[in-house]
């Protein structure tokens, strides 16, 4: 069976020190820059997919051979069921 050693220790500390603070700045300098490289890349698939909607709106508006008539006749509106009056406003006197 082995024994941890103090030397062994404070090697084992001092590595994970080392390691910790080479992320960090590492982090600091390329962090930003892999976020600013994903927000671009979302920005260009929204605008793909804008491109494709509005081109599917397009072609189904401009269909050849194709006439829509509403008929506003036979649409029935909504009707009020009930008028309560006009609207009176009190003042309260002391």
């Amino acid at each position: 069976m082995q024994e941890a050693s103090f030397a062994g220790f404070i090697r084992t500390l001092f590595y994970i020190i080392t390691f910790y603070y080479i992320f960090r700045f590492l982090a600091k300098l390329f962090l930003p820059l892999l976020v600013k490289k994903v927000v671009e890349k979302a920005g260009q698939n929204m605008y793909q997919q804008q491109q494709q909607h509005q081109s599917q709106q397009s072609w189904n508006n401009t269909q050849e051979d194709e006439t829509i008539i509403y008929n506003t006749q036979n649409v029935k509106k909504p009707r009020e069921t009930k008028k309560v009056g006009d609207y009176v406003d009190y003042e309260e006197i002391d």
